[in-house]
This record gives structure tokens, sequence and C-alpha cells, in this order.
């Protein structure tokens, strides 16, 4: 590359100097300002709009893509839902998705992004709890907010942060519904748990283990595997041993898709159960015929058993030419929420657009929220009082499962 003339250099720099405004950029007055930056309203004219930026967080690439892509796309369908909206009360709205690879590392980087672009109010996040909980922690450190679709970690909210929320059920929930379905209407006494070491597939493996002990049922074997990890044979000539009537695996699909088929192909026959992570068609990806039979608890309704659940399933569908993942309608929801909540704040605030602490407060403020796949209040942690768990069972190698339980937290 040519060094420019000394005259060419301090000409272009003026120019770039005047364009620019000059000087340094002045601090933000405030450690959480409100949302910069103006859009010109639509045809170049007419008053300009302040741009608001929600985000996303999940893998959208990797062993657990489908989900993450799933929780993307729930969220951007809302945005897009709300966007004219918004556009009366002078807020141009823009979704900004992250991937965090469903890596605690990639997650925390991408929320100091997320912290340091003073548009962004909200974020729709994480699939992992693992990856959850420590970017909630920077979350925390600019007040702002996280709604999750899918978190159950009790750790996610039990640390009492202003800024999380989920609107599923927890471990401590899900866990025991699972055991109970399992020692009470399938009979199981001789139970062997597989967990992948993960905040998630551990805390929904312990509570799982907890009750059906408590219920009067034996754990056989309580062993663990890694993500990643393709051959399962250690793990299940383990459980072959044992001598299990029923195994429950907590994990993601991506291993519980291998798990169902190594085990069937080794002539485990007995009945097999996850928890949410496999309410995924990935599941059936990996499995393929192997997956009849399979069982899964999960925070997810199927949508499709109402009239407006299927006409915003056929939505999703005309929208992005797929049906929607488990967690679609959840971050749907979660949007939704987030931008109730941003709307309220709005009101308050005269109008203009509210810090992030205002808007923080006022989605933790949510009751009685009718959201496609569920209504939302918050408790004082974040947690959704109406959050229910679903037990679903795999008919055949087709994606979702037939629901065939609803548990509703006593």
């Amino acid at each position: 590359m040519r060094i420019p003339k000394t005259a060419l250099l301090i000409s272009s720099l003026t120019l770039f100097l005047t364009a620019c405004g000059g000087g340094t950029t002045p601090a933000p007055a405030s450690t959480t300002p409100a949302a910069g930056g103006t859009a010109p309203a639509s045809g170049g004219g007419g008053t300009a709009k302040t741009v608001v930026k929600i985000a996303t967080q999940s893998p959208l690439s990797g062993g657990s893509s489908v989900q993450g892509e799933a929780i993307k796309l729930g969220a951007q369908l809302s945005l897009e839902d709300h966007k004219a909206e918004f556009e009366k009360l002078g807020v141009d709205l823009q979704l900004v998705p992250y991937d965090d690879q469903g890596d605690p590392k990639k997650g925390v980087a991408n929320a100091e992004l997320v912290g340091a672009d003073q548009a962004i109010l909200g974020v729709v996040g994480h699939m992992n709890s693992g990856v959850a909980i420590p970017s909630s922690v920077v979350y925390e450190k600019y007040s702002t907010v996280m709604v999750s679709p899918s978190n159950t970690a009790t750790e996610v909210t039990d640390r009492n942060l202003k800024v999380v929320n989920r609107i599923v059920a927890r471990d401590d929930f899900q866990g025991p519904a699972a055991a109970e379905y399992a020692v009470k209407t399938l009979g199981a006494k001789n139970v062997f748990v597989i967990q992948d070491k993960t905040a998630y597939g551990q805390g929904l493996a312990e509570a799982f283990k907890n009750e059906a002990e408590k219920l009067g049922a034996k754990v056989a074997g309580y062993e663990g595997i890694t993500v990643g990890e393709k051959d399962f044979n250690g793990v299940l000539n383990i459980a072959l041993n044992k001598k299990p009537d029923f195994i429950f695996f907590g994990g993601l699909y991506g291993e519980g898709g291998l798990l169902i088929k190594q085990a069937r192909d080794k002539g485990i026959m007995v009945p097999m159960m996850g928890g949410d992570a496999w309410d995924s068609a990935g599941l059936v990806d990996i499995a393929g015929d192997k997956v009849k039979d399979a069982l899964y608890s999960s925070i997810a309704a199927d949508i499709t058993k109402t009239e407006e659940g299927k006409k915003w399933a056929e939505k999703y569908k005309t929208k992005f030419g797929k049906g929607p993942d488990g967690y679609s309608a959840y971050a749907y929801d979660c949007m939704s929420v987030i931008l109730n909540g941003l709307k309220s704040a709005m009101a308050a605030n005269g109008g203009k657009v509210p810090t992030r602490e205002q808007v923080r407060d006022a989605v933790r403020a949510t009751k009685d929220f009718q959201g496609v796949a569920t209504k939302v209040t918050f408790d004082g942690k974040g947690d959704n009082t109406y959050a229910k768990v679903f037990i679903y069972k795999f008919e055949g190698p087709a994606y979702p499962g037939a629901m065939i339980s609803e548990v509703a937290k006593k």
C-alpha cells in the first residue's frame, strides 16, 4: 500500500474530523444510559426515530443450534409483530442476535458487547443455564434485563439478580415431575440416571434422582458423560449390568439422541426419558427411528393444541419455512414481555425512551401477561408463577412427541 502525500493526508484528516463533528466523543452521563442513536423515518423524511435494540443470546452454531435458532426466530417474529406499534411511539425496534455457541466464555464476551451497546435495552436468552449464569452477572452490571425461554437451573434466579427473569419451570419442579411420572405412572422401581456435567444437566438429573428415591425407587446408577462425546458404550455397559427398568438423562439433545440410538443397538429396551433439552427436532434427526417410545419432560406446551396456537405456528412456518421448535413460542413470549415492559416504562417516562433500569424494573413487575405459549407473572426472584411441566412421548420418528401429561405446580 502506497503512503499518501502529506498534503493529501492533512486534507483527508480535516474532512474526517469535520464529518465526525471533531474533538473527543463525550463520556455518557450515566453508567447505564438510555438508548442512543436515531434512524430516519421511512421515506427519508419526517421525524427521526430513536433506535432501540433487543438482543438474543443462544447457540446459533454447534450441537444445540436447532434449539438456539428457534429462540432467535421466535424472538424475531415477536419483534416484527410489534414494530409498527413502536414506530408510532417514535421508536425503531431492531433485533441483534448473538451466537453464544453454548459456551459460557462466549456468552460472557457477548454480554460485554451487549452492555457496551447503549441502544440494547433487553436480552432474550439464554438457552443453556450454564451460559446464562455467568452472562447474567454482566447484564446485572449494566442493568440490562434478561428474560429466558428455556433456563431451568435453580441457580439462575436463586441469586436474586434484578435483571434475571424466566418464563419456564425450574429444575426443582421439572425433575420431580418427571420422576413422579416414571415411578407412579410407569411403575419404575430400578432407575439409572445419566447427566452431562453441565449446570442444566446435572441440576435436572439430581432433582429427578432425589424425587425418585423419595418415591421409593432404587437408583441403580448415577453416571456422567461429557458434552461432545460420541461413543457412550462405557456408560451403557454399566447400565446394562445394572438391569434398570428406566433410564433418565439430564443433558442436551445432541448427546441424548446418540444415547437413545446406542442403547437400542445394545439391546437396552427399557423406557428412556430426557428433560426439556430433548424437546427438539434435532433429537429425532440424530436418533432416527430408534426415538420411538422415548419420553421427555418439557417446560414447553404444545401450542398447536389451541386454535390461537395453531394460527401462530402456521404464521411461523410461513415466515421461516419450517415449523416451530420447542422454545420458539416461548422466545416469542419472552420478547413480547420485554416489549411490554419497554412500553410501560416509556409511558411512565413521559413517552421518552427509558433507561435500562426503568425497563428492568417494568419487566420484573409483569403481572398476568398473556403470551402465545404461557401466561406470565414474575415473582420477586424472576420466576414465572404460571410455569408448568409437560410429559411427551415419541410415537415415531417425527417431532414433536405426543403430549401425554400436564403438571401444574402445587
